[in-house]
């Protein structure tokens, strides 16, 4: 991720970049956006790729979706992220969720860039169109976001087939005839992955 911190990360005995979780924090607590807010803003830079992944293919969607080009797309994610490496209090609490905010500064920013890139002409007629379904989409990516989160934690053989099913749209006979798995053991762990995800989601 090309985001480098200015200055090294302050407190003594700390490895730059390194995470650091308290006794008695689970990796759930330590990874959540307050937490995860609270290490970007000592320059932790684990902790600020960690938002980048989490959160970058929202900002980068929303983005493309107004600009409809993907390298000014792009240049808006980076921009956002820089901005909140480099001045991590322009996120507030106060302001409500870290992907709520994300979702309104890549929608302002875009329009910023279309309006520099058409100076002369409304750009009102193109945001409205391009922001009729914007917040579905948005809660579809954060969804998204939080799926592939849980399922990082699932054991290997239930990750796997549930992501050769639900991001590559293998069929359950498909599985099993590429991993090699009796087709009552892909059904199984898929439906033990689901019933994991669910959990957690519902959590």
């Amino acid at each position: 991720m090309p985001i480098e911190p200015d200055n090294p990360s302050p407190g003594a005995g700390r490895t730059e970049g390194e995470t650091v979780i308290s006794p008695g924090r689970d990796s759930s607590e330590a990874n959540s956006d307050k937490s995860l807010m609270e290490r970007v803003r000592v320059h932790e830079q684990q902790a600020m790729a960690t938002v980048f992944d989490r959160y970058a293919g929202l900002v980068y969607s929303v983005a493309l979706r107004v600009l409809k080009d993907a390298g000014p797309a792009e240049d808006v994610t980076q921009e956002i992220f820089f901005q909140i490496w480099r001045n991590p209090d322009s996120f507030s609490s106060f302001k409500g969720s870290l992907p709520s905010w994300l979702l309104v500064v890549a929608r302002n920013r875009a329009i910023d860039h279309l309006r520099q890139r058409r100076p002369g002409e409304s750009v009102e007629e193109v945001v409205l169109a391009s922001s009729t379904n914007l917040h579905s989409e948005a809660e579809r990516n954060i969804l998204m976001q939080r799926v592939r989160g849980i399922m990082v934690d699932l054991p290997n053989e239930q990750r796997q087939p549930l992501q050769m099913a639900f991001f590559e749209g293998l069929s359950h006979s498909e599985i099993a005839e590429k991993t090699g798995q009796p087709l009552g053991t892909v059904k199984t762990r898929i439906r033990s992955a689901l019933t994991s995800l669910r959990k957690r989601l519902r959590a």
